[in-house]
Protein backbone atom coordinates (compact mmCIF):
# COMPACT_ATOMS: atom_id res chain seq x y z
CA UNK A 1 0.00 0.00 0.00
CA UNK A 2 2.81 2.42 0.85
CA UNK A 3 4.48 1.86 -2.51
CA UNK A 4 1.16 2.35 -4.27
CA UNK A 5 0.63 5.64 -2.47
CA UNK A 6 4.16 6.73 -3.40
CA UNK A 7 3.42 5.84 -7.01
CA UNK A 8 0.26 7.93 -7.05
CA UNK A 9 1.55 10.91 -5.09
CA UNK A 10 4.73 11.01 -7.11
CA UNK A 11 2.81 10.93 -10.36
CA UNK A 12 0.40 13.62 -9.25
CA UNK A 13 3.30 15.99 -8.88
CA UNK A 14 5.98 14.80 -11.20
CA UNK A 15 3.88 14.67 -14.34
CA UNK A 16 3.55 18.42 -14.23
CA UNK A 17 7.19 19.07 -15.00
CA UNK A 18 7.03 19.05 -18.85
CA UNK A 19 7.22 22.22 -20.90
CA UNK A 20 7.79 23.24 -24.51
CA UNK A 21 9.82 25.86 -26.32
CA UNK A 22 10.53 26.89 -29.88
CA UNK A 23 12.49 24.74 -32.29
CA UNK A 24 15.78 26.70 -32.16
CA UNK A 25 18.64 24.76 -30.66
CA UNK A 26 20.29 26.16 -27.51
CA UNK A 27 23.77 27.62 -27.82
CA UNK A 28 25.05 25.61 -24.85
CA UNK A 29 23.73 22.98 -22.48
CA UNK A 30 23.39 25.67 -19.80
CA UNK A 31 21.25 27.75 -22.15
CA UNK A 32 18.94 24.77 -22.57
CA UNK A 33 18.21 24.62 -18.84
CA UNK A 34 17.71 28.38 -18.63
CA UNK A 35 15.28 28.37 -21.54
CA UNK A 36 13.40 25.50 -19.94
CA UNK A 37 12.99 27.51 -16.75
CA UNK A 38 11.67 30.52 -18.67
CA UNK A 39 9.22 28.50 -20.74
CA UNK A 40 7.77 26.58 -17.79
CA UNK A 41 6.06 29.75 -16.52
CA UNK A 42 4.19 30.07 -19.83
CA UNK A 43 2.53 26.66 -19.68
CA UNK A 44 -1.06 27.05 -18.45
CA UNK A 45 -2.59 23.79 -19.66
CA UNK A 46 -1.24 20.52 -21.00
CA UNK A 47 -2.22 17.10 -22.30
CA UNK A 48 0.19 14.16 -22.38
CA UNK A 49 0.69 10.42 -22.29
CA UNK A 50 3.27 8.75 -20.06
CA UNK A 51 4.98 5.63 -18.82
CA UNK A 52 6.24 5.38 -15.22
CA UNK A 53 8.38 2.92 -13.28
CA UNK A 54 8.79 3.01 -9.50
CA UNK A 55 11.32 0.77 -7.74
CA UNK A 56 11.54 0.14 -4.00
CA UNK A 57 15.17 -0.86 -3.25
CA UNK A 58 14.23 -2.33 0.14
CA UNK A 59 11.84 -4.89 -1.32
CA UNK A 60 13.22 -5.06 -4.85
CA UNK A 61 9.67 -4.60 -6.09
CA UNK A 62 9.00 -2.59 -9.24
CA UNK A 63 5.64 -1.11 -10.26
CA UNK A 64 4.87 0.14 -13.73
CA UNK A 65 2.08 2.41 -14.88
CA UNK A 66 0.93 4.14 -18.04
CA UNK A 67 -1.88 6.42 -19.06
CA UNK A 68 -2.71 9.99 -20.00
CA UNK A 69 -3.25 13.23 -18.16
CA UNK A 70 -4.67 16.71 -18.45
CA UNK A 71 -3.41 19.68 -16.47
CA UNK A 72 -4.72 23.16 -15.77
CA UNK A 73 -2.49 25.34 -13.64
CA UNK A 74 -2.66 26.11 -10.84
CA UNK A 75 -3.83 23.12 -8.89
CA UNK A 76 -5.89 21.04 -11.36
CA UNK A 77 -4.85 17.64 -12.66
CA UNK A 78 -6.57 14.59 -14.12
CA UNK A 79 -4.71 11.31 -14.59
CA UNK A 80 -6.41 8.29 -16.14
CA UNK A 81 -4.43 5.06 -16.00
CA UNK A 82 -4.62 2.54 -18.78
CA UNK A 83 -2.38 0.28 -16.71
CA UNK A 84 -3.51 -0.38 -13.99
CA UNK A 85 -6.92 0.12 -15.56
CA UNK A 86 -9.67 2.19 -13.91
CA UNK A 87 -7.32 3.99 -11.53
CA UNK A 88 -7.42 7.78 -11.28
CA UNK A 89 -5.73 10.79 -9.74
CA UNK A 90 -7.72 14.02 -9.68
CA UNK A 91 -6.75 17.39 -8.25
CA UNK A 92 -9.77 19.69 -8.38
CA UNK A 93 -8.06 22.79 -7.00
CA UNK A 94 -9.10 22.05 -3.40
CA UNK A 95 -8.39 18.35 -2.91
CA UNK A 96 -6.25 15.60 -4.36
CA UNK A 97 -8.17 12.34 -4.90
CA UNK A 98 -6.27 9.04 -5.20
CA UNK A 99 -8.44 6.18 -6.44
CA UNK A 100 -6.32 3.00 -6.68
CA UNK A 101 -8.70 0.00 -6.55
CA UNK A 102 -6.01 -2.49 -7.59
CA UNK A 103 -4.08 -1.89 -4.36
CA UNK A 104 -6.58 -0.19 -1.99
CA UNK A 105 -10.01 -1.50 -3.02
CA UNK A 106 -13.16 0.08 -1.65
CA UNK A 107 -11.68 3.47 -0.79
CA UNK A 108 -10.48 6.76 -2.22
CA UNK A 109 -7.84 8.84 -0.43
CA UNK A 110 -8.62 12.55 -0.21
CA UNK A 111 -5.89 15.06 0.67
CA UNK A 112 -6.25 18.82 1.05
CA UNK A 113 -4.12 20.79 -1.38
CA UNK A 114 -1.83 23.56 -0.30
CA UNK A 115 -2.97 27.08 -1.01
CA UNK A 116 -2.72 27.79 -4.72
CA UNK A 117 -2.12 24.17 -5.60
CA UNK A 118 1.66 24.51 -5.49
CA UNK A 119 4.02 21.87 -4.24
CA UNK A 120 1.48 19.08 -3.95
CA UNK A 121 0.49 18.66 -7.59
CA UNK A 122 3.08 20.85 -9.30
CA UNK A 123 6.47 19.32 -8.77
CA UNK A 124 7.70 21.25 -11.80
CA UNK A 125 8.08 24.14 -9.37
CA UNK A 126 10.69 22.10 -7.52
CA UNK A 127 12.55 21.30 -10.73
CA UNK A 128 12.32 24.63 -12.50
CA UNK A 129 11.96 27.52 -10.07
CA UNK A 130 15.44 28.98 -9.50
CA UNK A 131 17.18 25.61 -9.91
CA UNK A 132 20.70 27.08 -9.86
CA UNK A 133 20.16 28.69 -6.47
CA UNK A 134 18.32 25.73 -4.93
CA UNK A 135 20.34 22.86 -6.36
CA UNK A 136 23.82 21.86 -7.34
CA UNK A 137 23.29 21.44 -11.07
CA UNK A 138 25.59 19.13 -13.00
CA UNK A 139 25.37 18.32 -16.73
CA UNK A 140 25.09 14.57 -17.23
CA UNK A 141 25.76 14.02 -20.91
CA UNK A 142 23.45 13.12 -23.75
CA UNK A 143 20.92 10.38 -24.40
CA UNK A 144 18.21 9.44 -26.84
CA UNK A 145 14.75 9.37 -25.22
CA UNK A 146 11.77 8.22 -27.29
CA UNK A 147 13.77 8.86 -30.43
CA UNK A 148 14.70 12.40 -29.37
CA UNK A 149 18.20 13.73 -28.69
CA UNK A 150 18.41 15.11 -25.14
CA UNK A 151 20.83 16.55 -22.61
CA UNK A 152 20.55 15.46 -18.98
CA UNK A 153 20.99 17.52 -15.80
CA UNK A 154 21.48 16.19 -12.27
CA UNK A 155 19.90 18.23 -9.46
CA UNK A 156 21.03 17.79 -5.84
CA UNK A 157 19.29 19.95 -3.19
CA UNK A 158 21.64 22.36 -1.42
CA UNK A 159 19.30 22.30 1.59
CA UNK A 160 18.95 18.65 2.54
CA UNK A 161 16.47 19.01 5.39
CA UNK A 162 12.89 18.92 4.14
CA UNK A 163 13.91 18.32 0.52
CA UNK A 164 11.38 16.41 -1.59
CA UNK A 165 14.09 14.26 -3.14
CA UNK A 166 17.71 13.24 -2.64
CA UNK A 167 18.63 13.60 -6.30
CA UNK A 168 16.84 14.19 -9.57
CA UNK A 169 17.80 13.89 -13.22
CA UNK A 170 15.90 15.60 -16.02
CA UNK A 171 16.39 14.92 -19.72
CA UNK A 172 15.66 18.00 -21.87
CA UNK A 173 15.04 17.77 -25.61
CA UNK A 174 17.79 19.44 -27.65
CA UNK A 175 15.39 20.61 -30.34
CA UNK A 176 12.37 21.97 -28.48
CA UNK A 177 13.51 22.02 -24.81
CA UNK A 178 10.74 19.71 -23.65
CA UNK A 179 11.48 17.62 -20.57
CA UNK A 180 11.20 14.17 -22.11
CA UNK A 181 12.06 12.13 -19.01
CA UNK A 182 12.90 12.56 -15.35
CA UNK A 183 14.06 10.32 -12.53
CA UNK A 184 13.82 11.11 -8.83
CA UNK A 185 15.27 9.34 -5.80
CA UNK A 186 12.98 9.98 -2.84
CA UNK A 187 14.26 10.39 0.75
CA UNK A 188 13.03 6.82 1.37
CA UNK A 189 15.27 5.55 -1.42
CA UNK A 190 12.38 4.83 -3.75
CA UNK A 191 13.29 5.60 -7.35
CA UNK A 192 10.72 6.68 -9.92
CA UNK A 193 11.25 7.37 -13.59
CA UNK A 194 8.66 9.01 -15.84
CA UNK A 195 8.95 9.06 -19.61
CA UNK A 196 6.61 11.17 -21.69
CA UNK A 197 5.43 9.45 -24.84
CA UNK A 198 3.60 12.59 -26.00
CA UNK A 199 3.13 16.13 -24.71
CA UNK A 200 1.03 19.09 -25.90
CA UNK A 201 1.48 22.36 -23.99
CA UNK A 202 -1.36 24.87 -23.76
CA UNK A 203 -3.76 22.41 -25.37
CA UNK A 204 -7.53 22.59 -24.71
CA UNK A 205 -8.56 20.56 -21.66
CA UNK A 206 -11.88 19.13 -20.49
CA UNK A 207 -13.28 20.97 -17.46
CA UNK A 208 -15.19 17.83 -16.43
CA UNK A 209 -11.92 15.89 -16.12
CA UNK A 210 -11.03 17.80 -12.96
CA UNK A 211 -14.07 16.55 -11.03
CA UNK A 212 -13.92 13.24 -9.17
CA UNK A 213 -17.18 11.40 -8.50
CA UNK A 214 -16.89 8.84 -5.73
CA UNK A 215 -18.12 5.45 -7.01
CA UNK A 216 -20.98 3.72 -5.20
CA UNK A 217 -19.77 1.71 -2.23
CA UNK A 218 -16.41 3.45 -2.03
CA UNK A 219 -15.53 5.21 1.23
CA UNK A 220 -13.54 8.44 1.53
CA UNK A 221 -10.37 8.32 3.65
CA UNK A 222 -9.06 11.78 4.56
CA UNK A 223 -5.30 12.21 4.92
Amino acid sequence: MQLARLRALALAGALLAPLSLGAARPRTQGDLLDRAVAAWAKVKTARATFEQTITNPLTGRTLTASGDYQQQRPGKLSVRFSQPANERIVADGSHLWLYLPSTTPGQVIRTSLKEGGSGTVDLSAQFLIAPRSRYTVTPNGTAEVSGRATHAFNLVPKQKEGAAFQTATVWIDDADATIRQFEVTEPSGTVRRVRLTSFRPNAPVDASAFTFTVPDGVRIVDR
